[in-house]
């Protein structure tokens, strides 16, 4: 059985997001994606949810790291070129 994995991520602003990814190559499942979450999608097993700030708050009692002064996550994605 294949499996799957989802990253969840937190995003200031999803639209800015998904135009950044979008300019790299990478797509988005429609099904996926609404107002709150965008599924990018990485390969048949792989995707990563980026999650407004808001949204992702209510899967965790935690506070969300501030990515300038905090990590977050070390992540790599290969691709074919920069």
């Amino acid at each position: 059985m294949s499996r799957m994995i989802f990253v969840n991520l937190p995003v200031a602003d999803l639209r800015r997001s998904v135009d950044f990814w979008t300019g790299l190559g990478f797509s988005f499942n429609p099904q996926f994606t609404d107002d709150n979450a965008a599924c990018m999608v990485i390969s048949d097993d792989a995707d990563v949810m980026l999650l407004t700030e808001k949204f992702f708050s209510t899967f965790t009692s935690k506070p969300i790291a501030d990515a300038r002064a905090q990590t977050q996550a070390i992540m790599a994605l290969s691709t074919s070129s920069r």
